[in-house]
C-alpha cells in the first residue's frame, strides 16, 4: 500500500517528515489573520477592536470545519490501517458532503445572529459598524472554508502533506497581494476598508480550495470522493461525530473562553479586550509549530492504531511530547525577549502596547507545559478517542481557567486574567497526562527512532 511508510519508517523522521510541511501549512494558515490585522491596525484601534470582536466567531466557524475534519482524518487514516479501501471512500465522501453542509449552516446562523452577539461586547457605534461591515462579507466563505478543510484532513490522512502546504501558500499569497489593495483602494481597487480584509481573505480561501481541487483531479490520491459513496450508513455516521464532535468542541472552547474573557476585561477598559484579541492572534502563530506537528502525527497514530502498531503508538507521543515542549520553549523565549515588537505589530498606542507586553511576560509562563495537553489531545483525536480529548479541553478553557479569571481580577485589576492562562496550564498538564494514561493502554515494542 501507498501508506505503508506509515508502520515502517523510523518514528522521528516519520514524524518531522509529516509535521514539517503542515507547520509551514499552519503558520501560512496563522498569517491569514496576522496580514488582515497588520493592514486593518492601519485604519484605526477602532478598526482592530472590531476584528478582535468578531474573532471568537470566526473561531468558532473555523473550529466546527475543522474538528469534524479531523473526525474525516482520524477514520480514513483508521480504515486505510485497517486496509479497508471503501470504507475510507466512504468516511472521505461522506464527510466532505455533510463538512459543506455545515458550512452553509453557519453561513446563515453567523450573520443572522452577529447583531446580537457584538452588542454584548461593545456599545461604540462606529466599532459595531466595522465589525458588521467585516463579519457580514467574511462569513460568506463559510462553506468554501468547511469545503477546503475536507480535503486538507483527507489529503494528510492519506499523507499528501506537501498539497496541503502547497494549497495554504497558494491561499495565503492571493491574500497578502489583495489586502493592501482591496483595504486602501490601490490601482483600480475601490478603497473598501474593513470590507477589503475580508473580500481578501474569502478570495484567498476560495483559490486554496480550488488547488485541492486540481491535486485531486490531475494527481489522484488513494482514498476518492465519488457519489456512489454518499449514503447514510449509521456505523459511519456514528464514527465521523463521534470523533468530530469532541474535536469540533474542543476549537470552539477556545471562542467560548475568548467571549467570557472579553466580559471579564470590559468591565476594566476596551484596551484589555484588544489586547487578548491581539494576543489570540500572536497566540496562534507561537503555537502553530507544535498545532503543525500535531497535525502531522493525527494519521500517523490512526493509521498504526488501525494496523495494530500498538508500540509506535507509544513511540510517536513520546517523541511528539519531546518536540512540542522544545517548540514551546522557543515561544516563551520570544515573549521575553522582544515582546514590544510582537505586540506592536498590531498597536500604536504606547499604554496600550504597554498592557499588551504585560499580559504575554505573564502568560508565556505556562507555555511549555501546555505542550502535555496539546501533544494528549492530539494523539487521543487520532485514536479516535475524542471524548478523552474533549476532557482535557473543557478544563483547559472552561473548568479551570474562567473561575480563575474571574476570582484573579477581583484581587488583581485585569492582570488577574493574564495569571489565570498560567494556572490553568500547569493545572491541566497534571491532569491531562492522567487522563491518557488511564484511557489508552498500548503495548509496548521495540521501536527504533
Amino acid at each position: 500500500m501507498e501508506q505503508a511508510f506509515m508502520k515502517e519508517k523510523k518514528v522521528l523522521p516519520l514524524v518531522l517528515s509529516m509535521s514539517l510541511p503542515m507547520i509551514i501549512s499552519m503558520a501560512v494558515n496563522s498569517l491569514y489573520n496576522i496580514v488582515d490585522s497588520y493592514f486593518v491596525a492601519r485604519l484605526s484601534e477602532d478598526a482592530m477592536t472590531a476584528l478582535a470582536l468578531v474573532y471568537p466567531v470566526q473561531n468558532l466557524i473555523n473550529a466546527i470545519a475543522i474538528g469534524f475534519g479531523i473526525g474525516i482524518n482520524a477514520s480514513v487514516a483508521f480504515y486505510l490501517g485497517a486496509d479497508e479501501k471503501e470504507r475510507a471512500d466512504q468516511a472521505a465522501t461522506l464527510g466532505t458532503f455533510l463538512n459543506c453542509l455545515h458550512g452553509v449552516v453557519l453561513t446563515v446562523l453567523c450573520i443572522v445572529f452577529m447583531p446580537c452577539f457584538l452588542r454584548a461586547f461593545s456599545p461604540e457605534e462606529e466599532v459595531l459598524r466595522m465589525a458588521l461591515l467585516y463579519s457580514n462579507r467574511a462569513f460568506l466563505f463559510s462553506t468554501v472554508i468547511a469545503l477546503g478543510l475536507a480535503y486538507e484532513k483527507i489529503f494528510q490522512a492519506v499523507g499528501r502533506m506537501k498539497a496541503t502546504m502547497l494549497s495554504m501558500m497558494c491561499g495565503f499569497i492571493v491574500n497578502i497581494i489583495l489586502d493592501p489593495l482591496m483595504i486602501f483602494g490601490i490601482g483600480f481597487f475601490p478603497a473598501m476598508g474593513i470590507a477589503g480584509a475580508a473580500w481578501a481573505t474569502g478570495i484567498g480561501q476560495c483559490v486554496s480550495l480550488l488547488i485541492y481541487v486540481i491535486c485531486y483531479r490531475f494527481r489522484p490520491i488513494p482514498v476518492r470522493i465519488e457519489r456512489k459513496c454518499l449514503h447514510v450508513d449509521r456505523q459511519m455516521l456514528i464514527k465521523l461525530y463521534s470523533i468530530g464532535i469532541p474535536a469540533t468542541l474542543n476549537m470552539a472552547l477556545a471562542s467560548l473562553l475568548i467571549s467570557a474573557l472579553n466580559g471579564i476585561l470590559a468591565a476594566f477598559s476596551e484596551k484589555y479586550v484588544l489586547v487578548l484579541g491581539v494576543y489570540y492572534k500572536l497566540q496562534t502563530f507561537i503555537y502553530l509549530t507544535a498545532n503543525g506537528i500535531i497535525q502531522g502525527i493525527r494519521p500517523l497514530v490512526g493509521y498504526n492504531f488501525g494496523a495494530k502498531e500498538y508500540g509506535r503508538v507509544e513511540e510517536i507521543f513520546k517523541t511528539t511530547l519531546k518536540l512540542t515542549a522544545g517548540v514551546m520553549a522557543v515561544g516563551s523565549a520570544l515573549s521575553w525577549l522582544i515582546p514590544e515588537r510582537l505586540i506592536g505589530l498590531f498597536i500604536s498606542n504606547p499604554e496600550t502596547v504597554g498592557i499588551g507586553v504585560t499580559a504575554l511576560h505573564i502568560i508565556s509562563l505556562g507555555f511549555i507545559v501546555s505542550a502535555m495537553s496539546v501533544t494528549c489531545c492530539g494523539v487521543l483525536e487520532g485514536l479516535g478517542k475524542g471524548r478523552l480529548s474533549l476532557y482535557i479541553s473543557l478544563a483547559r478553557y472552561v473548568v479551570v481557567i474562567l473561575p480563575a479569571a474571574f476570582l484573579f481580577s477581583r484581587f488583581a485589576g485585569a492582570d488577574g486574567v493574564w495569571y489565570a492562562f498560567c494556572f490553568s496550564e500547569f493545572l491541566t498538564a497534571g491532569a491531562a497526562y492522567y487522563i491518557y494514561r488511564k484511557g489508552v493502554k498500548v503495548v509496548p515494542c521495540k521501536t527504533h527512532i
